[in-house]
């Protein structure tokens, strides 16, 4: 994991995605110090100190414990390759074809992990002793339902927010030296939520010289503005376009990248554009995204949106 945020001159946090490759007016929130912005093609993009790194930072990126989003870009939920190949091949001939599972077929590592849940003689009459998929394990093979991943996400965000919070009380409370760190982190973590919270979710249909494709995306813009921005990306490689909007979610920033995991078999590039998809049959796709729930934002949700600026030590104090 990397630096992926710096602090602008006023106080507002900076995502890496929002600057230019380069020395930056930026500075670590952890130390003050100035950053520049790695945007290479071999490593993620992220912030390195200009000078010397700081120890809080060094530490994070070689122990990979900066604070994220909890299944937002990353869908194998801790397992390692050939753990996430077995899991893959066990939905395949089991999970999907709804084959009961039995436990010589099981990694006990997948059921302390809540992948897998044992299916008593109550669940299943003629099956006893065997194993299921749970909503979470249908994660990383990418079979669960947006509006059913929705509703794993959203309560591990909201956890996670929670515990940092709790973390830095407790080093206010008891006047800990790594208050300031547990204060960055929070802050680190508000910014990324604030910004999935601000983003809608677009789902467009194109046709492209007698070509149907289809292109998932998020904009804190008009949806008018980012589809004019398409149309001028794709007139580099076709002359006729029209693009329809099929679909616009409020506060969905955080299903994006799900989608692109769930669907990656359908992923259509064109030339350096990776977010367009061609399907045979595209009313299922319609279906799994239009039974997804409005997002209603919750206090919590409406506060980390609306106090960007706020000193949040002081925030938690109102709240405590």
């Amino acid at each position: 994991m990397w630096l992926k945020y710096g602090v602008a001159c006023d106080g507002e946090l900076k995502n890496i995605e929002e600057v230019s490759r380069g020395k930056t007016q930026l500075t670590c929130l952890y130390c003050g110090g100035q950053l520049t912005a790695k945007k290479g093609k071999v490593k993620e993009h992220h912030f390195a100190h200009t000078e010397d790194s700081c120890k809080p930072v060094s530490a994070r990126v070689k122990n990979k414990a900066f604070p994220s989003l909890p299944l937002y870009d990353n869908f194998n939920i801790q397992l390692k390759g050939e753990e996430l190949e077995q899991l893959k091949i066990l939905w395949k001939e089991y999970g999907a074809t709804g084959y009961p599972i039995s436990k010589d077929l099981i990694n006990f590592q997948w059921v302390l992990k809540k992948l897998m849940r044992w299916r008593s003689r109550r669940l299943s009459a003629s099956h006893d002793g065997t194993y299921q998929f749970t909503d979470l394990g249908k994660i990383p093979v990418g079979a669960l339902s947006l509006k059913l991943f929705n509703q794993v996400q959203e309560p591990l965000m909201l956890a996670e927010l929670t515990k940092l919070e709790q973390s830095v009380n407790l080093a206010q409370v008891a006047s800990l030296s790594s208050l300031p760190e547990r204060l960055a982190d929070l802050q680190i973590y508000r910014a990324q939520l604030r910004r999935i919270l601000l983003n809608s979710l677009y789902f467009l249909e194109i046709k492209a010289d007698g070509q149907l494709f289809y292109k998932i995306g998020i904009t804190t813009r008009s949806i008018e503005e980012r589809t004019a921005e398409i149309q001028r990306d794709l007139k580099q490689h076709y002359d006729d376009i029209v693009v329809n909007l099929l679909g616009l979610w409020q506060h969905r920033g955080n299903i994006e990248l799900y989608f692109k995991h769930r669907y990656k078999a359908f992923n259509y590039p064109i030339g350096s554009l990776t977010e367009y998809f061609k399907f045979v049959d595209v009313k299922p796709v319609l279906n799994d995204l239009f039974e997804m729930e409005a997002k209603e934002l919750s206090a919590v949700e409406l506060g980390v949106i609306k106090s960007n600026n706020i000193n949040i030590i002081d925030e938690l104090r109102q709240v405590c």
